[in-house]
């Protein structure tokens, strides 16, 4: 059932691939089941770790991103499954965020969720996203996005495998992988 309902997502995000917005309302910065009361000076200290917001216009971000990724990450697209660069990456490293390069997901941390995209069951440290509600393309999902440059990055749902029941579902578009040495 779990990859009927992945395989309707997979199809649906297809669908709607070309979409030129879609649109988001700011929701607690917290996971799934997470109860977002963190204080002012944990939001501090969460910022100390992951350094200075990163902040551009449009035109230096087309400067620096190809036509997809600023596409995906800065206007919240998605890019077709299958025929990205890290759904089937089985090499040893780190994925950082395309825009920024803040470390996001590790590659101990992926597996094959069937969706065609790269999937991780948990980020790298958890300050280094955040999440919003996504009330785009007819259904409510959580957005996930960079916490330093607000990057979209993909969408995370509660159909993943233990330790965490997460699957963080992301563009490769939005990622720049780095192999291990």
């Amino acid at each position: 059932m779990k990859k009927l309902h992945r395989g309707v997502l997979a199809l649906a995000s297809l669908a709607a691939f070309g979409v030129a917005a879609t649109f988001a309302v700011r929701a607690q910065d917290a996971a799934p089941g997470k109860p977002a009361d963190a204080s002012a000076s944990a939001a501090g200290e969460t910022q100390a770790k992951i350094g200075p917001k990163v902040v551009k216009t449009d035109r230096e971000w087309r400067k620096q991103l190809s036509t997809m990724q600023f596409r995906v990450t800065r206007q919240k697209g998605t890019e077709p499954p299958f025929l990205n660069a890290y759904h089937a990456t089985k090499r040893t490293g780190t994925y950082e965020c395309v825009c920024c390069g803040l470390p996001l997901f590790s590659s101990d941390a992926k597996y094959d969720s069937g969706t065609g995209w790269p999937s991780f069951y948990q980020p790298i440290a958890r300050e280094n996203v955040h999440t919003e509600v996504d009330r785009s393309m007819f259904m409510t999902r959580t957005e996930v996005l960079c916490a330093r440059c607000d990057a979209h990055l993909g969408h995370v749902f509660d159909d993943g495998p233990r330790p965490t029941g997460l699957r963080y579902c992301m563009n490769s578009a939005a990622l720049k992988f780095v192999p291990k040495k």
